[in-house]
């Protein structure tokens, strides 16, 4: 074989490879920018369901089915809904979330209430899936990251909205891009048009207040209505449950995505935010 007849068989070869590699990444990219139309099919008809993973995972990657495991896993706590309660003032106070739930083996709560709310339930599903994602965590995390991510001060009493992880989390606005975009460097923004599966989702209702869930995707009914689906824990479900709600109801959203679990062990606990933080308008 000549040297130019080598060379051309080369570079022949490479561009095979060069354009088999172009054509895997734009299968790869293909969702991006295609919004997630859910079938009906997919819809438990048992909103309090433990299919999370089962019914949205072929619907999502990464980190976004460790959410979902940990869904069902925060969903089993509670099969029907185990009540839904908000009343900082009230004694006992409420309880973001009704079990003892744990990171890493280290406490976070001795909730007072079996009771949940919206951001607690999120919250938790969360700590469950860096739970499973990070085996291994509790001989890398500092004591002060786990004080940080805390539901309660060391004496039971209330964490207050603004203080450090949870209290980051937990205040009004765009909590989980707060916490897990600001403050810790674990996460990314997301448009709802690249929504999946086990995002995070926060919702400023055109009431005026805000809700705290995790989204599973958006769903046009049968009649044309446009809706979201997602899990959460709020008043009209008793708690922890799907639900879907139509957009009609929504003002706009903030997005967020588990992208970098491992810096749980290297976030600085004094991180400032930015509260200014404009929403998404969801234009489905």
């Amino acid at each position: 074989m000549t040297d130019y007849l080598k060379t051309f068989v080369i570079l022949s070869a490479a561009a095979i490879l060069l354009s088999f590699s172009m054509s895997k990444e734009g299968e790869q990219n293909s969702s991006k920018g295609k919004w997630l139309l859910l079938n009906a099919e997919d819809i438990s008809v048992n909103p309090y369901n433990l299919d999370h993973l089962k019914n949205y995972g072929k619907y999502t990657e990464g980190y976004n089915l460790e959410v979902l495991r940990a869904v069902d896993s925060v969903q089993s706590h509670a099969m029907d809904g185990g009540g839904y309660f908000i009343g900082k003032d009230s004694t006992p106070t409420e309880s973001p979330i009704g079990y003892n739930l744990k990171l890493f083996s280290h406490s976070l709560i001795a909730p007072p209430r079996t009771t949940s709310y919206c951001s607690g339930s999120s919250y938790s599903v969360l700590i469950t899936a860096l739970n499973f994602i990070l085996p291994d965590g509790s001989e890398k995390i500092s004591d002060n990251r786990i004080e940080a991510m805390r539901m309660q001060e060391p004496d039971g009493g209330r964490r207050e909205d603004w203080i450090k992880y949870w209290g980051i989390w937990n205040a009004d606005g765009f909590g989980s891009e707060y916490a897990l975009v600001q403050y810790a460097d674990m996460g990314k923004v997301v448009k709802p048009e690249d929504a999946r599966p086990g995002d995070f989702m926060n919702i400023s209702w055109k009431t005026g207040i805000g809700h705290s869930v995790v989204f599973l995707g958006w769903y046009i009914d049968k009649d044309g209505n446009k809706n979201v689906v997602y899990w959460s824990s709020q008043k009209a479900t008793n708690g922890m449950s799907d639900q879907i709600i139509p957009l009609s109801r929504i003002k706009d959203v903030k997005i967020v995505r588990l992208t970098n679990p491992e810096n749980v062990f290297k976030f600085n606990v004094e991180q400032k935010i930015d509260k200014d933080v404009p929403g998404n308008p969801i234009n489905l």
